[in-house]
């Protein structure tokens, strides 16, 4: 089967097709966050009349076209391609010429049930679990000796839509030494560190993380698991999380940095489904496709309820203001930039060209010469110009 997600036509189906048929009924039988109606509202209105139009004309021939707003929620599944094509350009420039290892730390499914209920505290615990174990093993003489720097990107979905919280990990090859010198990890470009002895400290870590909580009474318990309340029964619920399977995978080194990158790049501005997977809504059903990775991962189609689509979808909504892009080490936000070229130096490197931005310009389809450029805004509230007719260089004079 052909991968869903590099059809670029329009879909038959899209998420926001399945939330103005059944949106309704939906919010009247759940019970929602306002978070999660914001995100239903915009992915329904979105490319719709109701958030307005904006207004595009030829710089060339002064032709005009008219098209729906976006509603830009990162939840959107139409809202993604331009911000993940600038963000992987972005990434790009910041690039070092080492070898770069891409590491995904994923928390076992037992977890998961309290981690329904506790989504922000679990996810920032997942981000300070992972990255305090990737900064200790660079830190360990044994292994390397120096300050890692890496970004990591938190996902929260598998295939079919399920809870499956991980994080992707991009970390260079090498480290800063306390007397700023660059050193190389120790295992020749096989692996970064030891994956079964991070395993075993990124457990370590997470499950003091979640005594922690526990103890200053910030753990909230779902009904159906009340009997962890008693202190001696979430002890026996830790021993048996502690016994399951804290997977720690990481690829073999990519052969370019630009390759790591670009395969991150399509994890970054993910949503938990695309539009393009989605096959069809009938029979009270919703029928689509999803990678089966324990058949090699193939495509394969699969179905669910209506409202446990819904359901599912909403779940990966996260909490408002919440990052799912971090940086850490010598990649950590405020020291990031003079960190590279201090590395750069040391490599003997060149600092990459910044490429100008991507825009989401077109080409005139009338003339065929011009560019597409915004001239103004039109919203349900108000009309924004963004470019007077007259300083475009065009003959023409737009009504």
């Amino acid at each position: 089967m052909r991968s869903p997600e590099k059809i670029s036509s329009r879909p038959r189906l899209e998420v926001a097709d399945i939330f103005q048929a059944y949106g309704d009924h939906f919010r009247k039988t759940h019970r929602l966050t306002s978070k999660q109606h914001s995100v239903m509202r915009d992915i329904e209105q979105c490319r719709t009349g109701e958030l307005g139009y904006h207004v595009d004309i030829c710089s060339s021939c002064g032709h005009e076209e008219h098209a729906y707003n976006s509603c830009r929620d990162r939840h959107c599944p139409k809202c993604q391609g331009v911000a993940r094509r600038q963000w992987i350009q972005s990434r790009l420039s910041d690039l070092l010429p080492v070898l770069y290892y891409h590491v995904v730390f994923t928390l076992p499914h037992k977890l998961h049930p309290v981690g329904k209920y506790n989504r922000e505290k679990i996810y920032d615990l997942l981000f300070a679990a992972a990255s305090e174990t990737l900064l200790q093993f660079g830190r360990d003489p044994k292994h390397l000796g120096a300050e890692v720097g890496f970004f990591g990107i938190l996902h929260t979905w598998g295939g079919k839509l399920w809870d499956h919280f991980h994080l992707h990990f991009v970390v260079p090859g090498g480290g800063l030494t306390v007397d700023d010198q660059w050193v190389e990890p120790k295992y020749k470009g096989k692996f970064l560190f030891p994956v079964q002895a991070m395993s075993l400290v990124f457990r370590g870590k997470f499950i003091e993380g979640l005594k922690s909580l526990y103890a200053a009474g910030e753990l909230e318990i779902p009904e159906e698991m009340k009997h962890l309340k008693k202190s001696e029964q979430f002890e026996k619920w830790l021993n048996v999380l502690v016994a399951r399977n804290w997977v720690v995978y990481a690829k073999k080194p990519f052969s370019t940095p630009e390759k790591v990158v670009r395969y991150v790049g399509r994890y970054t501005h993910k949503v938990a489904i695309s539009n393009n997977r989605i096959i069809a809504m009938d029979d009270g059903k919703v029928r689509f496709n999803f990678r089966n990775y324990r058949n090699k991962g193939k495509w394969e189609e699969t179905s669910l309820a209506i409202d446990e689509f819904i359901r599912r979808f909403l779940f990966h909504v996260l909490p408002k203001g919440f990052h799912r892009i971090r940086h850490y080490g010598f990649m950590a936000n405020g020291r990031c930039k003079a960190n590279l070229e201090k590395i750069r130096t040391l490599l003997q490197a060149k600092t990459p060209e910044e490429k100008p931005q991507e825009t989401e310009r077109i080409k005139c389809q009338k003339c065929m010469k011009g560019e597409m450029l915004p001239m103004k805004v039109i919203t349900p509230f108000k009309t924004i110009i963004l470019r007077p007719w007259w300083l475009l260089g065009v003959d023409a004079c737009p009504g």
